[in-house]
């Protein structure tokens, strides 16, 4: 699961860590009206960890009285040395300069079982005997990140719910942000309604990574009417959100589309990361749509990236696809004049062709054009000469014209002309 990943957007907006302090530059300190000071157990029952084992080696610390119904007292008890090894193990781990009462609740939190209790009245219990600020909170919070703990969700939703914790736009985007991230829409969706209903108001940075989580997920849909709400915005739409919308159409099998907004940055002079153009690129050669792979292929230098080997194989395999071999050699060609050494993926690609269209000879020429300057093939192209040489029989006779052209060259350089 992971600490929540930043919320990675243009220039116009500053990266964060939930285990970093937020209050540096966005900390909205808000009316109180907005807080809630009686936290809501979320009831993730799917998430479990190693059991408390309360025993002899138990000592009372305090009692707090939960429950306006019930009338139930919450009682908090130190971890005494009766839980497993793992847990013992994960506890001797927790940083030395975390503060107590952080490690309190972390060793609470390492040993917790919703058999004895609720995770609710656990953290409504630390926060009354112990008073947490939220770099208390922070600490918590990313150390559960840190070790992945299935917990971590849960008690970041029920931190947003306490005034100590003092909650801000950003902590519910950076939950959002990690639900998406893990594929859990639903959650992140409840989350986005329960930030709306306490009176925080979406900016483009929330709706931006509602964009990327529903384009991930491949909801078409759903991305365009959050690509839609972010324009409404009336700010200038950033790199991040172009390139989400972009693979989202990728990922529809529409590519055409994403290349229209890609025209829409390029115009506005924005340009989208390597990746995007990879994808829209990898779209278009995989469809046999040579004319598109050349575009993007352009759109990728006019953008300033220098292709490297991989980009230009799908450049190759694109004209191939579309059976346009003598194209596909041409930009074999144009790869090597610029500098870049052949893969063996994109040897492989140009010899698949020649074996296509049954040109043995072609391919032996291509062959010995790679032998005389020092270019060694590798598995996926020796692979398919092989294969390709036993169907047409004449194993034995390539073997002995690549042997003699190898013996001439030899011969060559010892007696240059």
């Amino acid at each position: 699961m992971g600490s929540f990943a930043c919320i990675i957007v243009s220039n116009s907006y500053p990266k964060y860590s939930l285990g970093d302090e937020i209050t540096n530059n966005l900390n909205c300190h808000l009316p109180e009206k907005f807080f809630f000071r009686k936290p809501v157990n979320v009831g993730h029952s799917r998430l479990n960890f190693g059991p408390v084992l309360v025993g002899s080696n138990v000592e009372e610390k305090g009692t707090v009285e939960m429950g306006e119904v019930e009338k139930k007292r919450f009682k908090w008890i130190e971890i005494g040395p009766n839980i497993t090894e793992a847990q013992k193990r994960t506890i001797s781990q927790l940083p030395l300069k975390m503060t107590k009462r952080c490690k309190a609740l972390m060793k609470q939190i390492i040993c917790f079982s919703y058999e004895e209790s609720s995770l609710s009245d656990l953290l409504a219990a630390w926060v009354r005997i112990m008073k947490p600020e939220r770099a208390d909170w922070l600490s918590v919070l990313k150390e559960l990140g840190k070790l992945d703990h299935p917990l971590l969700f849960e008690v970041a939703e029920l931190a947003l719910l306490e005034e100590s914790f003092e909650a801000n736009i950003r902590d519910y985007t950076k939950i959002i942000d990690g639900y998406g991230k893990q594929n859990m829409l639903q959650d992140a969706e409840n989350t986005l309604s329960a930030m709306k209903r306490r009176g925080f108001i979406c900016d483009q940075v929330t709706l931006s990574v509602m964009l990327n989580m529903y384009s991930k997920a491949g909801n078409l849909e759903l991305a365009e009417n959050m690509f839609e709400e972010i324009k409404l915005l009336g700010h200038p739409l950033d790199k991040r959100s172009y390139g989400s919308m972009i693979m989202a159409y990728i990922r529809a099998g529409i590519p055409d589309r994403g290349e229209i907004l890609l025209k829409e940055m390029e115009a506005k002079e924005i340009y989208a990361g390597r990746e995007v153009y990879k994808a829209l690129l990898r779209a278009y050669s995989n469809a046999g749509d040579a004319e598109g792979a050349q575009r993007i292929f352009d759109c990728i230098q006019f953008a300033g990236i220098s292709p490297d080997v991989k980009l230009c194989a799908l450049l190759i395999n694109g004209y191939i696809v579309a059976g346009q071999t003598q194209k596909a050699h041409v930009a074999f060609e144009n790869m090597r004049r610029s500098g870049l050494e052949p893969s063996d993926k994109s040897i492989a690609l140009i010899l698949s062709a020649y074996e296509k269209e049954n040109k043995l000879n072609k391919a032996l020429d291509f062959l010995m054009d790679l032998e005389r300057d020092g270019i060694v093939i590798g598995k996926e192209a020796s692979e398919l000469l092989a294969a390709w040489f036993q169907r047409l029989g004449v194993v034995e006779e390539v073997e002995l014209v690549l042997r003699e052209y190898s013996v001439q060259q030899a011969s060559n350089k010892v007696h240059p002309s």
